[in-house]
């Protein structure tokens, strides 16, 4: 490669030298045979572990908060429990923002590259920590503002991170590349759900010899918990600076053919890249992102059915990831999972609980979600992304059905409540390794450069929507007919979301072992037209 970006630096070879010519659009279709064909590397390695923390970063911020309140409600809700409105507003504050900031960054990301997301997720974290109550306001309201600019950021670290992971693989490891950076997602809910034991076992003098009407301790301990999210988030942002645009953002978006092959050449080589800035760009006549040519590409229904396909199944399957995820302790006390003895009182109670809800939650996210993920890194490039989504669906849909019609008989006995946790199990494993990781994969795939992001965009904010939906559901619904008495029937609903997930995976095509130019639905012999024409400067009058 380092031969060829040399000796082929303009568009046409010295005829003298008896030397192939060569075209601007050969060029590029030679770059990028060339990283999809590279066999894998350190500088991959290094993708992989930069998106992933960023991952890590998101799922750790997203989740904590299904133990932080808990702790919340000890301190600043009436009874020592967040209202339903409260608990609804801290929870569903992010996701709303996730929805907002990836239709924003993914559009942003096809336009301009890299966007400033980690910075925003890293502010309005610390934003969380020492937020504070006053006459004038309330801090149930400060924290569910920080937790919807949080959001944002996070939303835009979505299409980031898959479009990076996917455009820097090769082919024949795409689909396990970028499992593997989605798999931090797991690592950061457990990574959370072990912070929060970890705090709940060093505060456990301080809580047993606190006011139980008060519980200042409780107080120092969600702040802790929430404000770690800061540290992974920092890692990333340092180690995302690091990583340059893609060869495909820099040909296709940039139109700078000659950068873009000398950053090939670079990172398979060295894992390094360099910009030397006294070089003369070239720009290139390719195809730009623009209303009308949106309106064309996705006005054929063979790009519109995918995009139609990528979002309704995120949407399906977030309804269940998230109606369960951010209310996990909710169920885990519903069926007496862990609860404390009704005969502790005070602090003792309170220590117990929250050491039981972040155990609880260790042991879900340990026995099903994390196996998951790496299930799906097996098999991902073998099977195909298009079977392990139905399959995942269908099992799915099964599972929700048996949780559902069978709750009653399944919270019965102490016995019965380790079916429906094994059960809960199961649906956590097959989430991952089924739509879950796909939905992921599958939007950051199949979409031409100059939209990737963006379709990526969309689909990661339609799941978000269902996850809002399920949230405002599961807060609306949980209590009718008393105390945690409809989560059966939440679980029905879920199991038929699940199966309309089964009919929108139909509408997309396998993406294994294709390039990312082929998945586009476009032709590529001519896609760059010739040197771009050069401006011409209006004279200063």
């Amino acid at each position: 490669m380092a031969n060829y970006v040399n000796d082929k630096a303009s568009d046409t070879s010295d005829p003298k030298q008896g030397a192939v010519p060569y075209t601007l659009d050969e060029k590029r279709r030679a770059a990028l045979a060339e990283v999809d064909n590279a066999k894998f590397s350190y500088f991959h390695f290094k993708v992989t572990l930069v998106a992933g923390v960023g991952f890590f970063t998101d799922a750790y911020d997203i989740f904590a908060i299904n133990i932080a309140s808990t702790m919340l409600g000890y301190v600043y809700g009436k009874g020592q429990k967040l209202s339903t409105n409260q608990d609804l507003g801290v929870k569903v504050a992010t996701p709303i923002g996730n929805l907002i900031g990836q239709l924003v960054f993914g559009w942003l990301a096809d336009v301009v590259g890299h966007g400033i997301e980690l910075m925003i997720i890293i502010v309005a974290t610390f934003g969380q920590a020492v937020a504070g109550q006053a006459h004038a306001v309330n801090v149930i309201g400060v924290i569910i503002v920080w937790r919807g600019i949080m959001g944002i950021g996070i939303g835009g670290d979505y299409p980031l991170s898959a479009v990076i992971s996917s455009e820097f693989a090769a082919t024949h490891i795409r689909g396990r590349l970028m499992t593997a950076v989605f798999a931090n997602q797991g690592w950061g809910q457990f990574a959370g759900a072990l912070v929060a034991l970890i705090i709940v076992h060093a505060y456990k003098g301080s809580i047993l010899h606190d006011n139980p009407a008060v519980l200042p301790h409780v107080d120092q301990m969600w702040r802790i918990l929430i404000g770690l999210g800061c540290v992974p988030g920092v890692i990333a942002l340092y180690f995302r600076l690091t990583i340059p645009e893609t060869p495909r953002f820099t040909m296709d978006i940039e139109r700078n053919v000659q950068q873009a092959t000398q950053d090939v050449d670079n990172f398979l080589t060295s894992g390094t890249y360099y910009v030397d800035p006294d070089t003369t760009i070239e720009r290139v006549q390719a195809p730009k992102a623009t209303k009308s040519d949106f309106r064309a590409y996705f006005g054929k229904w063979e790009n519109a059915k995918i995009l139609i396909g990528t979002s309704y199944s995120w949407f399906a399957l977030d309804i269940a990831f998230y109606g369960l995820g951010l209310n996990s302790a909710i169920i885990l006390q519903a069926i007496g999972f862990g609860t404390p003895s009704a005969s502790l009182t005070g602090g003792l109670k309170v220590y117990t609980n929250l050491k039981n809800i972040a155990l609880g939650n260790m042991i879900l996210i340990a026995a099903g979600l994390i196996p998951g993920y790496w299930a799906t890194f097996l098999f991902v490039d073998s099977w195909g992304r298009k079977p392990i989504q139905l399959m995942g669906f269908v099992m799915l849909t099964i599972l929700f059905c048996c949780m559902g019609f069978g709750y009653d008989k399944l919270i019965a006995t102490p016995a019965a409540s380790k079916a429906f946790v094994f059960l809960y199990c199961l649906a956590n494993f097959f989430q991952n390794f089924g739509p879950n990781t796909t939905t992921f994969i599958v939007p950051g795939e199949i979409f031409p450069t100059r939209y990737r992001s963006t379709g990526h965009g969309i689909s990661a904010a339609s799941g978000k929507l269902g996850a809002v939906v399920a949230q405002v559901g599961f807060a609306r619904l949980k209590d009718i007919g008393g105390s945690n008495r409809f989560v059966g029937h939440i679980l029905e609903i879920f199991a038929f979301f699940m199966l309309t997930g089964i009919f929108s995976t139909l509408l997309l095509p396998e993406t294994k072992g294709r390039s990312l130019e082929d998945l586009s639905n476009e032709d590529q012999q001519g896609f760059i037209r010739g040197p771009a024409a050069p401006r011409v400067s209006q004279p200063v009058v």
